[in-house]
């Protein structure tokens, strides 16, 4: 496959607003920032949840955030996806009833930014996940990559307060899906795979945000092995990716990364002493 499948498009008039304030000179400037914008999410007429995203592929978004939510289950039928712009609202039906309502009884909050929740019986269905144990990372890959998702065009280097997650394979980003949250990243990406029949085998996740139990858990379920971002780790999110067998990296920033799970996926095949190459030079060093 071709790298950039999908790509950021930081000239979308939709997804940015002009702002006027003034610099730390007093000067008057202009800034374009990312627009918030709520989505309410229903399932078979069913509302689930309204989020706070930038408002671009509804369709993935939605159908990313019920398979991780363990709402809907991998390869349901799916009759349509209905989005109202106007009302700022998704609505995805199925062929067959769905569970949710035992669900939305068992919610509770977890650490994503905004709206992120959780669901009762993810972690009860997380042992059963079984991750390919002959998957590898190789340390040429994971540099190659740092330097083509850091240096590619996109609404974080454009306006800022965004989050960007990237499916890859190999040393190729493939889909770079960002939001203004970073659970919102990955859902997008887990229902893009799911609209367009792509499976995890060989494939590599990759985050701009913190390495946190429920971006853990989203991966396992989406069965990827690889999880890599530049910022850090939380506790839970490390013992979680230790308990499913996951290779957690973070702090990846030009040749420097730490891993803390699944190491024996890694194989160190490049040199760390090279040259690094501009990719640190264009991403904040923020770890949020």
């Amino acid at each position: 496959m071709d790298e950039w499948i999908v790509a950021p498009d930081p000239s979308d008039p939709a997804l940015t607003r002009a702002v006027v304030g003034i610099d730390h000179a007093g000067a008057e400037t202009t800034s374009r920032v990312p627009v918030e914008r709520p989505l309410t999410l229903y399932l078979n007429g069913q509302e689930i949840v309204t989020m706070m995203t930038i408002g671009d592929r509804p369709d993935c978004l939605a159908i990313g955030y019920l398979l991780n939510q363990a709402m809907l289950a991998p390869g349901e039928p799916i009759e349509a996806i209905e989005f109202d712009a106007e009302l700022d609202v998704v609505v995805v039906r199925t062929a067959t009833p769905t569970d949710f309502e035992a669900k939305l009884r068992k919610r509770t909050l977890t650490s994503g930014c905004a709206q992120g929740t959780a669901f009762g019986d993810l972690l009860d269905r997380f042992d059963g996940i079984r991750l390919d144990p002959d998957a590898e990372l190789r340390t040429s890959w994971l540099y190659a990559l740092s330097r083509k998702i850091n240096t590619k065009p996109s609404l974080y280097l454009e306006a800022g307060a965004i989050h960007g997650c990237v499916l890859c394979e190999q040393d190729r980003p493939l889909v770079y899906m960002e939001d203004v949250g970073r659970h919102n990243a990955i859902d997008k990406i887990a229902g893009w795979m799911a609209l367009n029949g792509v499976g995890s085998a060989g494939k590599i996740f990759y985050t701009t945000g913190r390495l946190t139990s429920e971006m853990v858990i989203k991966c396992v379920r989406m069965e990827i092995p690889i999880l890599i971002s530049r910022s850090g780790f939380t506790a839970w999110g490390v013992e979680l990716a230790q308990q499913a067998g996951l290779t957690l990296i973070g702090r990846a920033k030009g040749r420097r990364f730490l891993c803390l799970s699944g190491a024996g996926r890694i194989r160190f095949d490049a040199d760390p002493a090279a040259e690094a190459g501009p990719d640190t030079a264009r991403r904040s060093s923020q770890d949020d």
